[in-house]
C-alpha cells in the first residue's frame, strides 16, 4: 500500500475520532450539567439546613464529619449523602436502638397494642424514607461528577485526535508519491526493446 494513502486513511480516522470524542464530551457535559442542576433545584426545594457547627444539633463529638457543612442549606450531592448517613442515621439508631425499619415492624405487628413501638415504626420509617432519598441525591450527584470527568477526558481526547491528524496532513504532504508502507518500493524500469 502507498505510504499517503495509508497516511490519508489514518488521518480521516482520526479525524471521525476526534469528531465522536467531540460529541460525546458535549453529550457528557450536558448530562453533568443537567444532573447537577436537577440534584441542586430538587434538594433546595426541600430546605433542609445543617444546624450551626458547634451547635447542641451538631455537637463536634457526635456529628465529626459534619462540621464543614455546619449552617449550611443542603444542596449537592455529597451534602445529601453526609446528612443521610452521618446526621439521620445517627438519630434513626438512638430511636431504634440499631434495629431496622423491618425489625421494628415486626415487633410491632407481635404487639399491636404497644403505642410506643407503633410511634418508633413511625417515626423510622419516615426517617429511613428520607434518608433513601437522600442518598438517591447522593448517588445521582456523584453521577453528574463523573459524567463531567468524563467530558473532560473526551474533550482532551478529541483536542489530541484533531493533533495527531493535522500532523498526518503534514506527513502526508511530505512524504514521496512512490513510499509505501513497510518497506522500500522498488521502481519497475520499462524493459527497452
Amino acid at each position: 500500500m502507498r505510504r499517503k494513502t495509508f497516511d490519508t486513511l489514518l488521518t480521516a480516522a482520526g479525524l471521525v475520532v476526534a469528531v465522536i470524542l467531540l460529541v460525546a464530551g458535549a453529550l457528557l457535559s450536558w448530562g453533568s450539567s443537567f444532573v447537577n442542576t436537577q440534584v441542586h433545584d430538587q434538594l433546595a426545594a426541600q430546605k433542609i439546613f445543617f444546624p450551626p457547627a458547634g451547635s447542641e444539633g451538631l455537637d463536634a463529638k457526635t456529628y465529626p464529619g459534619l462540621q464543614q457543612y455546619g449552617g449550611q442549606q443542603l444542596t449537592t450531592g455529597e451534602q445529601a449523602g453526609a446528612y443521610a448517613d452521618q446526621f439521620i442515621a445517627k438519630h434513626l439508631e438512638e430511636i431504634a436502638g440499631g434495629k431496622t425499619y423491618s425489625e421494628l415492624s415486626t415487633e410491632s405487628r407481635a404487639n399491636p397494642q404497644d403505642t410506643e413501638l407503633a410511634g418508633k415504626v413511625q417515626t423510622v420509617f419516615r426517617g429511613e424514607t428520607l434518608r433513601g432519598l437522600l442518598l438517591n441525591a447522593y448517588a445521582f450527584g456523584k453521577m453528574g461528577q463523573i459524567a463531567g470527568i468524563a467530558a473532560a477526558v473526551s474533550y482532551v481526547g478529541a483536542a489530541l485526535m484533531f493533533l495527531l491528524s493535522i500532523l498526518g496532513i503534514v506527513h502526508s504532504r511530505r512524504t514521496p508519491a512512490d513510499a509505501v508502507v513497510g518497506g522500500v518500493h522498488e521502481r519497475i524500469e520499462p524493459v527497452k526493446a
